[in-house]
């Protein structure tokens, strides 16, 4: 003649907190993306609307967690904007967004002794212009 165990005594308690903090999770965890969401837009739309400061920006991850995957550049000599993904940048993911500028250059108008900078423009969750061979950081031909 034993007693109960802890699971049947425990158990129907213990699934009830269980699925409690599973979802308290997945709403923290969109609660996150929100807010990442929320701190990647306003970052772009400060760029595009005043030029800058592109000081603090969000990190390439922030950015990613959020939704906007792409980002906008344009060559500051011949006016090329284009779209990189965000993903296929080989950096870690905690860098801020600001620092890719000095490592991206135009292939286009590029001379040999010269590559010509480019400026961010803004974020975007989709392409929206075509692609275009671009020199990213990490790629030595």
């Amino acid at each position: 003649m034993g007693t109960k165990s802890r699971e049947v005594i425990f158990g129907g308690r213990h699934r009830l907190w269980k699925s409690r903090v599973e979802s308290t999770r997945q709403e923290a965890r969109a609660a996150i993306r929100k807010a990442h969401r929320a701190l990647a837009e306003e970052w772009s739309v400060g760029m595009e609307g005043f030029g800058g400061p592109a000081q603090p920006s969000p990190t390439i991850a922030q950015c990613l967690s959020g939704g906007l995957g792409w980002l906008e550049v344009e060559c500051m000599r011949c006016h090329t904007r284009v779209s990189l993904s965000l993903d296929a940048i080989r950096r870690p993911r905690d860098t801020p967004v600001w620092k890719l500028e000095a490592g991206l250059r135009c292939r286009s108008c590029a001379t040999l002794r010269y590559k010509p900078p480019v400026r961010l423009v803004k974020l975007t969750d989709s392409q929206e212009l075509n692609p275009y061979p671009w020199d990213r950081p990490g790629n030595e031909r």
